[in-house]
């Protein structure tokens, strides 16, 4: 039996609520997690039309690209279709979680997969959003404790190193401890000195999951008082931000570029911004900012990138951006359905790994609300 706040767990250790940008409404939204999964779907957008596919495929949970509630409800009526469509979902039992610019900052998030599709290297994220230092903590347990510690610091998101995880180091010493009156020690007596060989454990980890980390190691250390050292390193920090920049493995045409879009994200057409003096004609540097990124274009500029690529480019915005001699491809909003087949993907690999008992459904409904004709 898979819980849904164990689901959520995992999910979040890949793309966790702290690089959400300020202000962005991540998380749950409606019901709770609290319960079993057996039936979890990945959706980009939260309508009415995707509330009726989850109702009729017996969804327990869904997982949004787009928080349903990105503003505060004034009425709650069946009146509306789109509060009737929150009151279905209660009625249902089925929650609702958003992870959103979460999911486009993550490192093979969203952006990366945008530049993997369109054959974009990536050398750079467009705007820096988060910077975070690392910490190394220090514990000490006894030797056969350690394998066991040493998993559980793992799991919680420590000993993650570039392309490598649960990595820690580890030295094996005599530990000595009295316990005094009111102790309740695991090895030894009241008022009897005490040697014990233990494991010196050290793991580095992010800052944002130190209280995280800290309760792991207190949940499966065996001593009432565990002993540890916790600190900041001088390392580099770690770096996220929104958006990409990379270079096309040759240069081509604007057009053909623009062409490539199209076949690339099955559109039936977009929306093209030249300069009206300079037009470049080749295109090599892309900058790429899914979903609705009219106001990082400056970002795009200052990368050099001879085109970018971004959804819902405001009128005026479009004409600053013919201005400063950018070239802008607007697919729309919609390509962000990508996460649909992708976060499929991934949510198998983690029932793999985890043999939870749940079946993962990707929403079939079009909630695109353009049409070219």
């Amino acid at each position: 039996m898979l819980l849904g706040t164990d689901f959520i767990k995992r999910f979040e250790a890949y793309c966790p609520l702290w690089l959400a940008e300020e202000g962005d409404p991540v998380g749950l939204h409606i019901g709770t997690l609290n319960k079993p999964i057996k039936r979890v779907m990945m959706t980009l957008d939260v309508r009415p039309e995707v509330v009726k596919e989850a109702i009729d495929k017996k969804i327990d949970l869904i997982v949004a690209k787009h928080p349903p509630i990105f503003r505060p409800i004034k009425r709650l009526t069946e009146t509306d279709p789109q509060t009737k469509m929150y009151l279905d979902l209660v009625k249902h039992d089925i929650a609702v979680y958003a992870a959103h610019t979460n999911m486009d900052i993550i490192p093979d998030g969203l952006n990366d997969w945008f530049c993997e599709m369109l054959d974009v290297k990536v050398e750079d994220f467009m705007t820096q959003t988060h910077e975070v230092n690392f910490k190394k903590l220090i514990v000490y347990v006894p030797v056969e404790a350690a394998a066991s510690m040493r998993e559980a610091l793992g799991k919680a998101g420590a000993g993650q190193q570039g392309n490598y995880q649960f990595t820690s180091f580890q030295t094996v010493g005599m530990g000595r401890f009295t316990p005094v009156e009111n102790a309740n020690p695991t090895i030894g007596s009241v008022g009897q000195p005490q040697s014990v060989q233990e494991a010196k454990v050290e793991v580095i980890l992010p800052a944002t999951i130190e209280a995280e980390v800290l309760k792991a190691m207190y949940a499966t250390h065996p001593y009432e008082e565990p002993a540890f050292d916790l600190f900041t390193l001088d390392n580099e920090p770690m770096r996220y931000g929104i958006g990409r920049v990379g270079y096309l493995s040759q240069p081509m045409t604007i057009e053909n570029f623009t062409a490539k879009v199209k076949e690339v994200f099955e559109l039936d057409g977009l929306r093209l911004v030249e300069p009206l003096e300079n037009a470049k004609k080749m295109v090599q540097k892309i900058a790429i900012c899914g979903g609705s990124g009219g106001n990082f274009y400056p970002d795009a500029i200052k990368k050099n990138a001879d085109v970018y690529l971004t959804g819902d480019v405001y009128y005026h915005t479009a004409h600053d951006m013919q201005a400063n001699g950018l070239t802008v491809i607007d697919p729309g909003h919609n390509i962000e359905r990508v996460c649909i087949p992708r976060f499929i993907e991934k949510m198998n690999e983690w029932k793999k790994e985890e043999n939870w008992e749940v079946e993962f459904i990707p929403s079939t409904t079009n909630t695109n609300p353009f049409q070219y004709r």
